[in-house]
């Protein structure tokens, strides 16, 4: 691995740690509501990305920036520090970001004219529905949803919740994962089908907190209901029984960039702890010279670093060999970076005292985000049982 940066990536970190300073950071304050609606201003600083040229920076090939997963990671790892706005005003956020790659790689000409285009233009927003209340989601082979085959149709029934970016006014097009054939293997009971949100049965049941959040920022969170929908057999993504294999490959890339923004996260919980350590002065001795403080601080710089390092090697593995090559650094940033990033937001909870956990400082809702990302896209101990059965069958196969 080369840790310098190319002339490609360090042109684009110079103007986007320059579109962070002049639109994004001035816009925090009077960004969050407590409304499911992202602020108007989310518009103008969409505009302001698109004029930058800091647009869809996360797809690779002819649809997106054209970057690498290399490349990618620290311009993500700068949007982190504002989680809530920079992807979204570059239209980088998810699930828009996994739905246009799922698009992107498995969807017919048709599909991509129809929705990719205004997703990649970011006239519309999305929503992947996966997650089920009635079953353990963290096995998406129990998913319980249906997708019925009826003449030229498939007819979807089930329940959904969590479904992100189903709450955003402007989110038109679902895709949503079910089971098409209950009695095939395990891993080919499942499809994916195109749903759009007007569709006639389709029931957004109630917007759905995180830690007391909305999340209106980027679409907020919902519990759908499925009831007799019915779709052309045109809106099949991929192939009858595909579903998971395109759930998995939807994953790997949404992974790590949840990891590259977390970095970015974390920098800036450090900065505001060290600020603030600097700042008061407790029991006449200010905090940065108390040696705890001291002790918090070099160790989110370590802690920083080591995940940073990772999650580099991570990318560069997922350029050089592919996703599966990299099957192992993905789990294992997804097992890593998030509670390492939840550590170091802890600490700089802390030092703000009372202040850490109000809306003063972006501090409450970055830990709300990192805490969240244990969960989502899989909780840590599915990797955990995963990366370990792979350790263990490398000696398996040695002593065989």
């Amino acid at each position: 691995m080369d840790f310098g940066f190319d002339s490609t990536t360090e042109d684009y970190r110079k103007r986007l740690l320059a579109f962070m300073d002049e639109h994004v950071y001035p816009a925090e304050a009077g960004f969050h509501s407590d409304s499911w609606s992202p602020p108007p201003i989310l518009e103008e600083l969409k505009a302001a990305a698109k004029s930058a040229g800091l647009w869809n920076l996360f797809l690779p090939g002819e649809h997106g920036a054209g970057l690498t997963n290399l490349q990618y990671a620290p311009l993500a790892e700068i949007t982190g520090r504002s989680p809530a706005i920079a992807p979204a005003a570059l239209n980088c956020a998810a699930p828009d970001t996994g739905n246009m790659e799922v698009l992107a790689e498995f969807g017919s000409p048709a599909q991509q004219e129809q929705w990719l285009k205004p997703l990649l233009d970011g006239t519309i927003r999305s929503a992947f529905a996966m997650t089920e209340p009635q079953v353990a989601s963290s096995d998406a082979t129990n998913i319980g949803t249906r997708i019925e085959r009826d003449g030229d149709d498939y007819v979807i029934t089930g329940h959904k919740f969590y479904i992100t970016g189903a709450m955003n006014p402007n989110c038109k097009i679902f895709i949503v994962m079910g089971k098409t054939d209950p009695e095939a293997a395990r891993h080919v009971q499942q499809s994916m089908v195109l749903v759009p949100r007007d569709t006639p049965g389709v029931t957004v049941k109630r917007g759905m907190t995180v830690f007391g959040y909305t999340d209106g920022d980027h679409g907020g969170h919902a519990e759908v209901l499925f009831d007799g929908v019915r779709v052309p057999q045109s809106n099949l993504i991929g192939e009858v029984g595909g579903g998971f294999a395109i759930s998995q490959a939807r994953l790997g890339p949404g992974r790590i960039h949840h990891c590259m923004r977390l970095i970015g996260m974390a920098e800036r919980a450090l900065e505001l702890m060290c600020t603030r350590a600097l700042s008061r002065t407790p029991f006449g001795k200010p905090l940065a010279e108390q040696g705890v403080v001291q002790d918090w601080i070099a160790e989110s710089r370590v802690r920083i670093e080591q995940a940073r390092l990772l999650v580099l090697k991570a990318a560069w593995l997922m350029d050089t060999v592919g996703n599966k090559g990299a099957h192992t650094e993905i789990q294992a940033i997804k097992i890593l970076v998030p509670q390492t990033v939840e550590w170091i937001l802890d600490k700089a909870i802390q030092t703000h005292g009372a202040a850490g956990v109000g809306q003063d400082t972006p501090l409450a809702s970055l830990w709300a985000g990192a805490r969240t990302l244990r969960l989502a896209d899989g909780p840590d101990e599915v990797h955990k049982r995963s990366l370990a059965r792979r350790e263990l069958n490398r000696y398996r196969s040695a002593s065989s």
